[in-house]
Order: structure tokens, then C-alpha cells, then sequence
């Protein structure tokens, strides 16, 4: 099966929430939670991603998550990761209380396969074209077929060689030349399908108005984590990250990397 009939797979059981322009969701992908210790790239940013979802939260957003939540390659007990970020989870239960929470799964957390769904469709209910939320590993072969293998070498060679500087060359984060050749197949599909096709796994933070294809980034970023806003009937790709004031001060600040894009 070729990358274009798994995306289709994924695509046609996805959950479907309703895209007006009243509509506000924000998507985050690749926050690779994991259990606090040194392989956990997570917890170097768990206080931006914080403060992010308390913005998101009084803000009335509706919290999206694309995959790979948690790091269940590296890890074993997802339990453990839960205790370890229990603030952030706290927050999850309050947009689940709201009703205003979704997670799909990714090729990390593949685990969660049978309680959690595959994609979301945000429906077009103004006319303009649908946006279809997957968490992008369809498109690579290796870490969807082949993703048991992908989980091995990970557990039990990367992760170790990881410590000396030791890229894993099976990541679409980590090989730019699998980044390109996945880049490419999602921005085909998209475009053959005339859709929105809102993704992550590649970890490279994506949008402008020429293309359908959008990425949402990560949350393992050394310089900050990034997310995509959906507000007006219009895309936006933000950042967040540290910032310092004259006397030393430090605070969490946003920025729009690129938008608003309509939503056509």
C-alpha cells in the first residue's frame, strides 16, 4: 500500500468537528511527553507548553493534539509520563470537561490506537474547503508499516547512541532527506484532494497561503514550541518562547510566525 491509499485510510474515519467562523482551535503535535529524565525532550519546554494551554483554555479554544502525545517508543509505562507532567494533564481534563478536547495517535504513541482515533476533520460549514488533521506518519513508510521495527531500533539502539550525539536516521525529524520526500507527498495529496492537510511527524513548522499542506511543528524544540491556530476562518502558525525583559526578567511570549492565512 502506497502513501497515498494509508493517508486515504487514516482520512476516512476521522472524527468530524464542526469549522464556522466562530469556530477556535489550536492544534499541537510531537510533544513526545515522557517520564522526566535526561532522554525526556519534553521537559525542557513543559513550562512554555503550560502557559500555553492556560491561554488556549481562557481563551475558549478547543484543544487539538496530532500524535506522538506521548514518548511510548522510549518508554513503557504511560502512567509514569502522566505523573511526571500531572500539571499538564490536569489542564487536558479541564478542555475534556469543556468538551473542547481531541487527541489522535501518532507512530510514538501507537499504542493508544485502540482508544484513540486516527484524524479529525474540521467540516467547512461556510463553504470553503474542509481541513483534515492527521498526524503525518501514513506518508512514511518505515514508521507506519514498518513501525514495531521503527519502536525496536529506537528502544533499544538510538535512544542509547542518542546520549553521544547519534542521530536516528529512520526519523522524518532527524533525515532531512526523508523530510523533503515526505513534505512532498503530503503537499501532492493535498493539493490532488483540494484540502486542508494539517500534519506534524516531521517536527519542521509549516504554512503559507500559496499551499494546503500545513505543519504544525513541535513542542521538543530547543528555541520554544509551535502550534497552529485556527480563529475567523483563517490559519496562523505561533510560536512560543522565552523572553527577557531589560532588567533579566524572563516570560513566556507568542509570536506569529506566519499568518492569517484564509481559509478558502
Amino acid at each position: 500500500m502506497g502513501c497515498e491509499k494509508r493517508i486515504c485510510r487514516a482520512l476516512s474515519n476521522a472524527v468530524s468537528l464542526p469549522l464556522t467562523g466562530r469556530s477556535r482551535y489550536v492544534v499541537f503535535g510531537d510533544c513526545h511527553r515522557g517520564t522526566g529524565t535526561s532522554s525526556d525532550n519534553f521537559l525542557r519546554n513543559r513550562h512554555l507548553f503550560f502557559a500555553a494551554l492556560e491561554h488556549y483554555l481562557y481563551r475558549n479554544f478547543y484543544y487539538l493534539e496530532l500524535g506522538d502525545g506521548e514518548e511510548l517508543w522510549e518508554n513503557r509505562c504511560r502512567e509514569r509520563i502522566e505523573d511526571c507532567h500531572s500539571d499538564v494533564y490536569e489542564l487536558f481534563k479541564r478542555f475534556e470537561g469543556m468538551r473542547r478536547f481531541c487527541r489522535i495517535y501518532g507512530n510514538h504513541d501507537m499504542e493508544l490506537r485502540k482508544v484513540l482515533p486516527e484524524s479529525i476533520l474540521l467540516e467547512n460549514k461556510e463553504g470553503g474547503r474542509d481541513i483534515y488533521v492527521i498526524h503525518g506518519h501514513q506518508a512514511d513508510f518505515f514508521n507506519s508499516v514498518g513501525w514495531r521495527v521503527s519502536r525496536f531500533l529506537v528502544r533499544y539502539l538510538w535512544r542509547p547512541l542518542e546520549q553521544f550525539g547519534v542521530n536516528d536516521p529512520t526519523s522524518a525529524a532527524k533525515n532531512y532527506r526523508k523530510v523533503h520526500k515526505y513534505e512532498s507527498c503530503m503537499a501532492a495529496f493535498a493539493e490532488k484532494k483540494n484540502i486542508y492537510l494539517l500534519a506534524g511527524h516531521s517536527h519542521r513548522p509549516h504554512l503559507n497561503a500559496q499551499g494546503l499542506y500545513v505543519n504544525a511543528g513541535s513542542c521538543v524544540h530547543p528555541q520554544g514550541i509551535t502550534a497552529v491556530e485556527v480563529e475567523d476562518m483563517s490559519l496562523s502558525l505561533v510560536k512560543w518562547y522565552m523572553g527577557a525583559k531589560k532588567d533579566g526578567t524572563l516570560y513566556v511570549e507568542r509570536s506569529v510566525l506566519e499568518g492569517e492565512v484564509p481559509i478558502a
